[in-house]
């Protein structure tokens, strides 16, 4: 009498534990792919509240405009440098000190500065400018551009 080990075809390997099923090899995707689809989905939803300057209409309403106690004060910057402060030109030497005066005087110290440079200036021009405002004391600054994004 023989006895036959093994699956029957002659060899004695085993499969796995008990010898029910062998381990599988390979990785199951279809959670992963799950869990990308729904990030996903969450990164879409979440991604346009982050950005930030997003045009909003505004409302129309009744109320009555905020009067400001003072007038801003104007700077501007031409194509050719030179800086006008209300409208008067003044040189490069003499800004830190018509600014300072400026500063000097009563509640001025909160009022707001308008500052408009023109495009052909250099980046360096307008700094500086900013530069003398902010060591004035002066550091409530608007600068000024035109509506459109677009040149013509």
């Amino acid at each position: 009498m023989a006895m036959q080990l093994g699956n029957g075809r002659g060899g004695s390997r085993r499969r796995g534990r008990g010898g029910a099923r062998a381990p599988m090899a390979e990785i199951n995707v279809t959670p992963l792919v799950d869990v990308m689809l729904v990030l996903l989905i969450i990164f879409m939803v979440t991604a346009p509240l982050l950005v930030t300057g997003v045009p909003v209409e505004l409302p129309e309403s009744r109320a009555n405009a905020i009067e400001q106690p003072e007038e801003p004060i104007e700077i501007a910057i031409d194509a050719s440098g030179v800086t006008y402060i209300d409208g008067d030109a003044v040189a490069a030497t003499d800004l830190p000190a018509r600014l300072e005066a400026l500063a000097a005087q009563n509640g001025t110290a909160n009022r707001a500065v308008i500052l408009r440079g023109d495009t052909s200036i250099d980046y360096g021009a307008m700094m500086s400018v900013m530069g003398e405002l902010n060591r004035a004391g002066l550091n409530s600054i608007s600068l000024v551009t035109t509506g459109s994004g677009a040149r013509p």
